[in-house]
């Protein structure tokens, strides 16, 4: 048996999803810096969650080779850490092509960065900053109220840091976040790849299904199994990836109209949940109210940096969303922030 992951803030509450291992481990000092991987939020949740700052970079910056994937396209391996600083000069030796992942286009595209050049204390000074309200979570409800305040304290720091802070809509944005999951239809062929390529006793999540081998937390296990083995037999595949273009060129147009450099808003629309709570299935993967999808599944770059703590000391993440290629902005508003 593996255990619980807790979160060295408070042990009677969960520490992130997925990446929560790294998370726990460089928030507890057991390590400088780490390594997560991001599909859905699983660097930003768990730094939210953890105190960390944590980027999910435009995928293929960095290589996924050797990586567990769930959705090809859209997984991106990055940097988990307690400054901006540590992540900066963890980034210049992260990036990059390799020819064992052709995703790594990306890296040539971008171009060679030194990260650790745009640690600039007055980036904020004169930037538009972007705020996404309509990731706010409900005020009505206590948790998601404490969460906004912190985002409201978080840009009064900006504001006094000399950026112009505006108000932003993205069009149909739930919409986009529905429509552009591909999960259940690529997760199956894209996990069943990768064990096909491994030294294991079951070569496909449905073995592992049969025999009862995972989880019975793990509802969107048993919901990947159900997915079709070759994502193009689904009829809407071609249609859901098309929407994430869109959905990407739809954000960008909007920052375009206010001059926005990153969009802003909270990483998790309420603070870690207790343990006690998941048990008992207070939220299931694809209903618990994290914003990491909006990102995700744009192929944007985000970053997930602390922005205070709750009443009951649970840390809380203010996420800076920016443009394809644009990780050195993230990281000198975020440092400057």
């Amino acid at each position: 048996k593996a255990g619980t992951t807790r979160n060295p803030y408070n042990v009677a509450h969960d520490p992130g999803g997925s990446s929560s291992g790294t998370g726990a481990a460089v928030a507890a000092n057991l390590g400088a810096i780490g390594v997560g991987e991001d599909t859905g939020g699983s660097i930003r949740l768990p730094s939210s969650f953890d105190n960390l700052v944590g980027l999910k970079v435009t995928p293929g910056l960095i290589s996924r080779t050797g990586m567990s994937p769930l959705v090809r396209f859209q997984d991106s391996a990055g940097p988990m850490c307690r400054t901006v600083e540590d992540l900066a000069r963890l980034l210049d030796v992260l990036v990059g092509f390799d020819p064992e992942d052709p995703f790594t286009a990306t890296a040539v595209i971008a171009g060679p960065v030194n990260y650790t050049e745009y640690l600039d204390v007055e980036a904020l000074n004169g930037a538009t900053i972007g705020v996404l309200r309509q990731s706010f979570g409900d005020p009505m409800e206590p948790e998601a109220a404490e969460v906004n305040v912190l985002m409201e304290e978080a840009l009064d720091v900006m504001r006094k840091s000399g950026a112009n802070v505006v108000d932003v809509a993205v069009p149909d944005l739930d919409y986009y976040v529905e429509f552009s999951s591909l999960y259940i239809t690529c997760s199956r062929h894209d996990i069943d790849s990768f064990l096909a390529s491994r030294p294991v006793p079951m070569k496909k999540i449905k073995d592992i299904y049969d025999a009862g081998k995972y989880h019975p937390a793990i509802e969107l296990f048993e919901q990947l199994v159900e997915g079709p083995e070759d994502p193009l037999s689904d009829p809407e595949y071609h249609e859901r990836y098309a929407a994430r273009e869109t959905f990407q060129r739809v954000i960008g147009n909007e920052m375009a109209r206010v001059g926005a450099s990153i969009l802003v808003f909270p990483t998790t629309q309420v603070p870690s949940p207790s343990r006690a709570d998941l048990d008992a299935v207070k939220w299931t993967t694809f209903t618990f109210p994290t914003n990491t999808l909006i990102a995700a599944q744009s192929w944007l770059p985000a970053i997930s940096v602390p922005a205070g703590f709750s009443r009951a000391g649970l840390p809380v993440g203010i996420e800076m969303m920016g443009l394809p290629y644009h990780e050195a902005d993230l990281v000198a508003l975020a440092y400057s922030f």
